[in-house]
Parts: structure tokens; C-alpha cells; sequence
């Protein structure tokens, strides 16, 4: 009986240990943290040797960095997307280019880690240094594994400090795997508030969950920066800029005689663009040019200041010119010896149908332009088509830090490019719209907009297509057909119908009260000014109409 008693008891208290077991397994299980800590190689990604995980913000990033000996590198290609644009791999060089306001920097690239620029396998990284030379950017390194933290938004953001030391974990849930303790004082970057817990970063690149108990409230952080770049300045002039494009043939010189004649009865024009100069075909970076030092003089005679305008419309290639850091160098040369041969004021530069690959090129062409331009105190100006997204590559706020003025070519909404889809060649809404697009890129104040001196008439039946007329023309056309008129509202122009030789005709025209829609749109958006496509095309009463819009207030 006794042994009973004692065989039922220890299977009692067996009873109880197992319970009480079970119970502290529970409580572990439930309340007490892991220590599990995460394979932070798997966290990156997996590593291979000489890798560097990038960690952009709160932006764990695909691309790799390197970590050759003591010398920490970024790949260009994430320098340019992400931080600074204007680091310019030059291939056939076997360099990198970086133009300052002021210089052109040349870095030649080395096959071997240690130098300022690496060329590994067809990549080139540069170094962390040589990165914060001229790039506004924070970077802190790691071990352990090996990874680059970056950070370039220096706004206000909401930033937790640890009070008392704990784990930043890999999710939230003090079950899940500790990415890295972190210490008392130490600042972490708040992405998201959940319940009972913080989503934030830290300032080694590690992105994840601390308990909200160990860290203070959030709070706002603000950093005053140092100018790490030298910024730009820019050429302007104090009152708004009316500039008019004077179209002469690039082969007739004998045109720059025709000055008087054609600005006789124009008024209220500060600046005059004769397009002088055009790329050679040769595509070497040499130019055509009637640059007349004699029009320049009459020019200023008459107050006007003179932006001697060059284009690629001949059958040069501009790829092939500004792509190679030679001929891209020549033709800033030969640009600026042009404009100093005769006085002119300023440099127009009108390169259009620009490719997507052209892109990159023609900015560095343009930083590179401006440098000799600002050396020179010549004005710097570039026209653009209307923003659309398949010229976007014209990248119109680096055009706004690098040139003086950027000009809108406000023009050439509809054309024989659709001949089934007539309409007007500058509508206002159309653009308004331009205006606003561009102004959201580059600084209103150094932007000009620019309008038609010249119009379209739509053949409406038959073959259907357009031809382009002057002002003067359409007016005659008008008055010879007994075209009728009315007020198209949605376009803010009139709208001229007829009939001739049994086809259906339409104008929608461009004349006083079309322009002053079209002018008020710089007081509006507090633009630079006004450009006029093209001189000899507009009716004499435009100016009158352009100078009582102009005014502001």
C-alpha cells in the first residue's frame, strides 16, 4: 500500500514537472526575445567576395559597390541615376569628366583598385571620395558583410533615439531574427509606425523593427549642409527678354545686308537671333557659318543685344559630334571663337530631333558650352520642344541649373507628320500646358516661351495636309477666299473656313488676338520672357499687341 502511495506521488510531481515545463516553454516561447541572429549575407542578397551591398535611404538597391583593399566604390551607373548626374564616362578615353561651373575635370580610369576611378570588367566604379568631391551625399561603410549606406535627402524627416539598448529585427515580433543590437543615443531613420513597433533604418544600412518601448517619441531632424558643388551663375537680364529669331540662309551671307530692312518696323525687341552658325558635315566640330561682325555693330546701334543662333539641320550627324569628347570639345571651341570674332552677346543653341541615345551627349555638350560661355560673358540659351514623354531626354532641369535661359518652342502642335489630324499649330491650353511642364523642371524666371509668326492651312478634304504661311499671307488668303471667321473658344484663336477649287480649307489662325492670349502667359507664370518665330513673318500691328500684354502686374 505504501508503495502505492509512493508510485502514485512521483507520477504526480512527474506530472507537475512536465506541466511546469510546458509552462516555461510557453512563457520562452511566447515573451522571451530571440537571439537568433539573421545571415545578413542572405539579408543582402548573398555577397560575393569584393561586393558591397548598397543601401540607398530606406532603399536596399540590386546593384553592388565594391571594397578593393582600403578603397570603397560606387558603380557609375548608380552615382548618375541616383546621385549626381554629371560624372561622364568618356569611353573612347578611357576617363571620367566632371564639368564644374567653372572647369572640366579629367580622371583617367585605372585597371586596378586604389585610384579615384576603376575600370573592372567593363564597369566603372568610382571611389567614395572622389564621389564627395562634388556630390552632396553622405556615405558611411560597414564590415561584416561589407556594405555602403547612402544617404542624399537632407529635408526634415522623423528620426526615433534609442533610450536603452535593443535589437533591430529583421520583422516585427521580438521572435524574429535580430538583424543588429543597437545602443542608447544611437538615431534611427522612421519609415512606419505599427502597434507596438517602429519600421526604421539605420545609419549603417541595416532596414527593420525595434520595439517601440526602447526608443523615444518621433521627432523631426533637420541638417544645415555645407555647398559641397560650386553652383552655377547665370547671365540674365533684368527686364523680361523679347527675343526674335531672324532666319537667314546658311548660304547667303550677302542676308546679313537685310538687317534694316527687316527690323524697320519692329519695336519693342531687346534681343535679335540670326541663325549664323550650323554643324558641319564633315562631323569633325567644325561649323558653317556668316557670322558679320557689320550686323552685330547695326545690332547694337539699335539697342538690341544679338544671340547668334547654331543648329544641326544640315547632313551633319549630332550624335557622332557630341558623342566623342575630340569633335564635342572642338565645336565649343570653334562656337566660341565665332561668337568672338564679331561681338555677338550670346550663344542660341537650336539642335532638335534630338535622339533618346543623344541625350546624355548633348547635356554634357551643353555643361561643357557653358563653361567657355560664362569664362566668356557670353549668354547662354537653349531651345526645346514641348515637354512630351519621348523628349524627355532634353532633361530640361539640368538645362535649367547649366544654361542662362531655356526657350520654349511653343509651336507645331499638329503638322503634316499627322495629315489625318488637323488642328492648330499653337493652341493655348496646348500651350499653357508646355509652359507649365517645363516650369516644373527649370526656373520660371530664366525660361522663355516662344510663339509663331506664322500660321497653317489645312486642306480639310481630299489628300488632306497643310501648308505653312506667314501672317501676312493668311491674311491676304483670308480677304481673297472670303473666308468666314468665328471665335474658337477651346483654342482661343479665330478660326478662318473657305472653299477653293472644289476642297475645303481651314485656318486656324494666329493674329493680334491669338499672340495676346499667347503673351499673357509670361506675366502669368512670371517667365523670362517672350521669343517670336520668326522675324519678316508677322504683321507689322504685332508689336504694339506683344508690348501692352508683356507687362506685368
Amino acid at each position: 500500500m505504501r508503495e502505492k502511495r509512493k508510485t502514485h506521488l512521483f507520477v504526480l510531481l512527474l506530472i507537475l514537472l512536465v506541466a511546469l515545463a510546458g509552462g516555461i516553454t510557453f512563457v520562452i516561447n511566447k515573451y522571451v526575445p530571440s537571439k537568433q541572429q539573421m545571415d545578413l549575407n542572405l539579408y543582402y542578397g548573398g555577397l560575393s567576395q569584393g561586393e558591397a551591398a548598397l543601401v540607398l535611404e530606406t532603399e536596399i538597391l540590386e546593384e553592388r559597390g565594391l571594397h578593393e583593399g582600403e578603397t570603397w566604390y560606387l558603380p557609375l551607373s548608380v552615382v548618375n541615376s541616383r546621385l549626381n548626374q554629371r560624372y561622364f564616362w568618356d569611353e573612347k578615353e578611357s576617363q571620367i569628366l566632371y564639368a564644374t561651373p567653372s572647369e572640366l575635370v579629367r580622371v583617367p580610369a585605372e585597371a586596378a583598385g586604389g585610384g579615384s576611378v576603376y575600370l573592372k570588367n567593363g564597369t566603372v566604379f568610382l571611389s567614395l571620395p572622389f564621389v564627395q568631391q562634388f556630390t552632396d551625399v553622405d556615405l558611411v561603410t560597414g564590415m561584416g558583410p561589407d556594405r555602403i549606406a547612402m544617404r542624399n535627402d537632407f529635408s526634415e524627416k522623423q528620426v526615433v533615439t534609442v533610450e536603452k539598448g535593443t535589437a533591430l529585427r529583421y520583422e516585427s515580433g521580438i521572435k524574429s531574427d535580430v538583424l543588429i543590437y543597437v545602443a542608447p543615443g544611437d538615431v534611427l531613420l522612421l519609415m512606419e509606425d505599427l502597434e507596438g513597433w517602429y519600421k526604421a533604418a539605420s545609419r549603417d544600412g541595416f532596414i527593420g523593427y525595434v520595439q517601440k518601448k526602447a526608443v523615444s517619441a518621433p521627432a523631426i531632424q533637420s541638417q544645415d549642409r555645407p555647398q559641397v558643388r560650386e553652383e552655377y551663375s547665370h547671365f540674365t537680364r533684368e527686364d523680361p527678354v523679347v527675343l526674335v529669331w531672324h532666319n537667314m540662309d546658311i548660304n547667303y551671307p550677302e542676308g546679313n545686308g537685310y538687317l534694316t530692312d527687316y527690323t524697320r518696323n519692329m519695336s519693342g525687341v531687346n534681343v535679335i537671333s540670326p541663325t549664323w552658325m550650323r554643324l558641319h558635315e564633315d562631323n569633325s566640330g567644325n561649323l558653317i557659318s556668316i557670322v558679320s561682325s557689320d550686323y552685330v555693330e547695326k545690332a547694337h546701334q539699335m539697342g538690341l543685344q544679338v544671340w547668334g543662333l547654331v543648329d544641326n539641320f544640315g547632313a551633319c550627324s549630332t550624335l557622332s559630334i557630341i558623342s566623342s569628347t575630340d569633335t564635342r570639345q572642338r565645336l565649343v571651341q570653334n562656337l566660341i571663337a565665332e561668337a568672338l570674332s564679331c561681338g555677338m552677346d550670346g550663344i542660341n543653341v537650336d539642335f532638335e530631333s534630338l535622339s533618346e541615345e543623344a541625350g546624355n551627349y548633348f547635356l554634357e555638350f551643353l555643361r561643357e558650352l557653358s563653361i567657355e560661355t560664362h569664362k566668356n560673358h557670353l549668354v547662354l540659351s537653349v531651345d526645346n520642344p514641348v515637354p512630351q514623354s519621348y523628349t524627355s531626354h532634353y532633361d530640361r532641369k539640368e538645362q535649367g541649373e547649366v544654361v542662362d535661359y531655356v526657350i520654349i518652342m511653343g509651336y507645331d502642335e499638329h503638322g503634316n507628320w499627322e495629315p489625318q489630324n488637323p488642328g492648330s499649330l499653337a493652341s493655348l491650353p496646348w500651350v499653357e500646358q508646355g509652359i507649365v511642364d517645363t516650369i516644373a523642371e527649370a526656373p520660371a524666371e530664366r525660361v522663355i516661351n516662344a510663339i509663331p509668326f506664322y500660321t497653317a492651312v489645312w486642306m480639310m478634304s481630299g489628300s488632306m495636309g497643310m501648308e505653312n504661311v506667314s501672317m501676312a499671307r493668311q491674311n491676304e488668303m483670308v480677304k481673297e477666299y472670303k473666308a468666314e471667321i468665328y471665335w474658337d473658344k477651346t483654342v482661343s484663336q479665330n478660326v478662318a473656313t473657305y472653299e477653293r477649287d472644289g476642297q475645303d480649307y481651314k485656318i486656324w489662325m494666329e493674329d493680334n488676338a491669338s499672340i495676346a492670349e499667347k503673351v499673357k502667359l509670361v506675366p502669368k507664370y512670371d517667365l523670362a520672357g517672350l521669343a517670336c518665330w520668326r522675324l519678316g513673318q508677322e504683321d507689322n500691328s504685332i508689336w504694339q499687341t506683344i508690348a501692352e500684354n508683356l507687362r506685368r502686374g
